[in-house]
């Protein structure tokens, strides 16, 4: 098994396996990404990546995945890892990949100093805490997760823009 950056031609194989993911979630229709979206944020054609990938190969075969992009503590006022998706395909669970991408965005961590690594998982997939827990990460059952998406997203923007039309640069009418 060879765990390494993910390539531009590694976008098929990427997509393949968020769908994948995504089943196993069971959110099958969740998806709307496309290899264009993914090109754009990991291989953009001006500026620098804000997302980055990790594959893992069996035989030249990408069976596994580690999305993720950087995230900032305000406590330690340094960066860190935001892993956005771990996936491995499930032919090939067992043999060390999932273990081997963590192993990977850990040392990265420790290489660019960076001072977390942090994820989410659905409370469900004991497997995959099972698995963390095994790794010593700790769960942060202190913080709960919020989402603002979709129409919810949309419908608070516009409200705030209607709100803020008479604000001035200092911020005035602010609420």
């Amino acid at each position: 098994m060879n765990v390494r950056e993910a390539t531009k031609n590694d976008l098929p194989d990427i997509l393949r396996l968020v769908h994948a993911l995504a089943v196993y979630e069971k959110e099958p229709d969740a998806v709307d990404a496309t290899e264009d979206d993914f090109a754009a944020v990991m291989f953009p054609d001006d500026g620098r990546p804000n997302t980055y990938g990790l594959v893992a190969e069996v035989d030249g075969q990408i069976v596994g995945i580690a999305i993720w992009f950087h995230s900032f503590s305000t406590w330690t006022g340094k960066n860190g890892i935001w892993l956005e998706d771990l996936f491995v395909d499930p032919d090939y669970r067992g043999i060390g990949a999932g273990r081997a991408l963590l192993g990977r965005l850990a040392q990265i961590c420790q290489e660019r100093g960076l001072t977390r690594l942090e994820w989410c998982v659905l409370k469900w997939n004991e497997p995959s805490i099972g698995f963390y827990r095994s790794l010593g990460a700790k769960a942060q059952d202190e913080w709960e997760t919020f989402r603002l998406d979709g129409q919810a997203l949309h419908s608070f923007a516009d409200e705030s823009a209607a709100n803020s039309s008479g604000a001035n640069a200092s911020g005035e009418g602010a609420q």
